[in-house]
């Protein structure tokens, strides 16, 4: 596992050359971290992080990211992107990531690049996310020229939490928080009133002490995906009323608890694996 001074070192390594660098940011502990270590090689001032908004991204998330990025002492700018209007991410095949990011890498131009003299532009892959098969949004990165400094550096995501807890990040034990998209069954379109319902199911639920979860979306039906640690509590009282209030008052009728537990990347990974 690589400690701090080596993992800065390595990025630093990567960065070699570029002087302004813009981060693909998200707030999560991946790009928190690439954003921590660019400001150190590079300087704060001669890095910018660059949040992607849109109806995927929860309200949570986004001031979670402005808060990282203040404390890191990074500018973060607010683009506007529209991966919505795009048939192929609204038909929401196995391949859905690689046009959210690619709508995000093509929103990052050359006006953006010239107005903050940006040098290169890189994201949060590590490198345990190289070997997943279900990251399409690699491909997006790598067909836009954008700069992978933790995976390069071979850093993986144990030694990217150790960085962020080093660096006393606030998103250091945060656990991951893919796109609203990601609740939604593969060929089932990703609609934003169905994002809505998921981003009021979670954040009622995240207000009753579950930091870690996933509302999937079933049509009528939220099929609730908690750590397997998780699973006594939820399904007993006062729990078991509460959370079945919370998530019909977002629009569902039915309420389900997987369990099975939580299942990161589930939906994409089935799909890829038939």
């Amino acid at each position: 596992m690589a400690g701090m001074t080596d993992a800065a070192e390595a990025v630093a390594r990567q960065l070699a050359g570029v002087d302004r660098l813009g981060v693909a940011f998200s707030g999560g502990v991946d790009s928190s971290v690439l954003l921590a270590l660019a400001a150190g090689a590079l300087g704060p001032a001669n890095v910018v992080a660059i949040l992607g908004v849109s109806p995927s991204l929860a309200a949570d998330e986004r001031a979670a990211a402005h808060a990282v990025a203040e404390r890191i002492g990074v500018p973060l700018l607010e683009l506007s992107t529209f991966e919505g209007d795009r048939p192929e991410y609204r038909a929401n095949g196995p391949d859905r990531c690689f046009h959210c990011k690619d709508e995000l890498f093509t929103r990052i131009d050359a006006s953006i690049v010239a107005e903050h003299r940006l040098d290169a532009i890189a994201y949060g892959e590590n490198a345990d996310d190289v070997r997943r098969t279900d990251r399409p949004g690699s491909r997006a990165a790598a067909a836009h020229g954008v700069l992978t400094p933790l995976a390069t550096a071979g850093l993986t995501k144990a030694d990217v939490r150790e960085v962020a807890r080093s660096l006393d990040l606030p998103c250091a034990d945060k656990p991951a928080a893919p796109c609203l998209a990601s609740r939604i069954p593969h060929f089932l379109p990703v609609l934003p009133g169905k994002l809505s319902q998921i981003e009021q199911a979670e954040a009622a639920l995240r207000r009753l002490g579950f930091a870690d979860l996933r509302v999937r979306h079933h049509g009528d039906m939220a099929r609730l995906e908690f750590p397997p640690a998780d699973l006594p509590r939820a399904a007993a009282e006062p729990l078991r009323s509460r959370i079945h209030a919370a998530v019909t008052a977002a629009g569902f009728r039915y309420v389900t608890l997987d369990l099975a537990g939580l299942q990161s990347g589930a939906f994409t990974r089935a799909a890829l694996d038939r």
